[in-house]
C-alpha cells in the first residue's frame, strides 16, 4: 500500500463499525457461515473511496440465527500493536479520543451494539478483514489488538472477543460486537444490551477475566434485579454548580434526577445523574433532550 492510500485508510477505517444502528435480518444462509476473505463476495474493499460510498450495502443486515457453539472463542495471546488504528489522539465526528497505553485493568460497564453483513469482509481499523462469524469487537480506546471478556449484565452470558476495530461512535455506546458475539451473549436480535467489558492481559489472564461461570454469577444481581441505566451529567467540585444543573434538569421533567456526594481521585464532588431509565431507547432520547437544554452531553453509567 503506498503512502497516500495508507493515509486515507487510517482516516477512513477508524469509522468502521460506527453506525450503532440495529441491523435488519437478511435472507438465506445457515450454520456458521463463510469466513471473511480479502475479496469475499467478489468485491474489492477500495480504501481510497469515501466512507459513505465504500460499502456494497447501504444498510446493515444479518443472516438467520447461527450455531455459535461451533465457533471457538479466541485464545488471548501477546501480540504487537497493529500498525494501523492506534493513532492517539484521534478525532471522529468532532469528538477526540485517546487510545489507552495498555488494556490491563480496564473494566467498564455500558451499552453494547453490534454490526453485521454490511461490513463483512471489509477492512477494520487495524486493516484486518472484519468477520461477522468470529468473536471480535470494536472499541474506541482499547489498543488494537486486545482481548476482553464481554458479559451481558441482564442474563450473565459472556464471551471473549478480540478487539481489532474502532467504534462505535454513537456517543451512548461502549462497544460494538461482531454478529457472532452478539448472538453468543444474547444481544441479538434486540440490537443493544447492557454489558461489562473486562480486558484480559494475556500475560496474566487469571487476574483479569474470571471463568464464564463466575463471570455470570457476578454479573447478574442477586434477587433478579435488572441493571439500571443512568445518565451522568457531571461531577462538580463546585456544589452550587451541581445544584444549579440539577435544578434545570428537574424543571425540564425528563426523568428523575439524583444528586449524590462522592469521592473521585480523593476529591469530594457532587455527582448529578438522571435515572434510572427504562431502556436504551429512553437513554438515547433523554440524552438528546439534555443536550437541547444547553447542558454537556451526559455519560452513560450502568449500575
Amino acid at each position: 500500500m503506498n503512502g497516500r492510500a495508507a493515509a486515507v485508510a487510517v482516516l477512513a477505517l477508524v469509522l468502521a463499525g460506527c453506525s450503532g444502528s440495529r441491523p435488519r435480518p437478511s435472507h438465506g444462509g445457515s450454520g456458521v457461515g463463510p469466513r471473511a476473505t480479502g475479496n469475499s463476495g467478489g468485491f474489492r474493499d477500495d480504501l481510497s473511496r469515501p466512507q459513505s460510498s465504500r460499502y456494497r450495502d447501504n444498510s446493515d443486515s444479518v443472516p438467520p440465527p447461527i450455531d455459535v457453539s461451533r465457533i471457538p472463542e479466541p485464545i488471548p495471546k501477546i501480540e504487537p500493536r497493529s500498525l494501523y488504528g492506534n493513532k492517539s489522539p484521534y478525532t471522529v465526528l468532532g469528538q477526540t479520543y485517546r487510545v489507552l497505553p495498555s488494556a490491563r485493568g480496564y473494566d467498564e460497564r455500558g451499552i453494547a451494539s453490534y454490526y453485521g453483513a454490511k461490513f463483512h469482509g471489509y477492512k477494520t481499523s487495524s486493516l484486518e478483514n472484519y468477520d461477522m462469524y468470529a468473536f471480535s469487537a470494536a472499541h474506541k480506546t482499547l489498543p488494537l489488538p486486545s482481548y476482553a471478556r464481554v458479559t451481558n449484565l441482564e442474563n450473565g452470558k459472556s464471551v471473549i472477543v478480540r478487539i481489532n476495530d474502532r467504534g462505535p461512535f454513537h456517543e451512548n455506546r461502549l462497544i460494538d460486537l461482531s454478529y457472532a458475539a452478539a448472538v453468543k451473549i444474547g444481544i441479538w436480535p434486540k440490537g443493544t444490551g447492557l454489558v461489562e467489558v473486562r480486558a484480559i492481559d494475556p500475560a496474566h489472564p487469571d487476574e483479569d477475566a474470571a471463568p464464564a461461570e463466575l463471570a455470570a454469577q457476578a454479573a447478574v444481581p442477586s434477587g433478579g434485579a435488572h441493571p439500571a441505566i443512568w445518565l451522568q451529567v457531571g461531577a462538580f467540585a463546585d456544589l452550587a454548580n451541581a445544584d444549579r444543573v440539577a435544578g434545570r434538569l428537574r424543571s425540564a421533567r425528563l426523568a428523575p434526577v439524583q444528586v449524590s456526594d462522592v469521592q473521585v481521585n480523593g476529591r469530594d464532588v457532587r455527582r448529578v445523574r438522571v435515572g434510572p431509565l427504562q431502556d436504551v431507547d429512553q437513554a438515547d432520547r433523554v440524552t438528546d433532550q439534555i443536550e437541547q437544554l444547553g447542558l454537556p452531553r451526559p455519560q452513560v453509567a450502568v449500575d
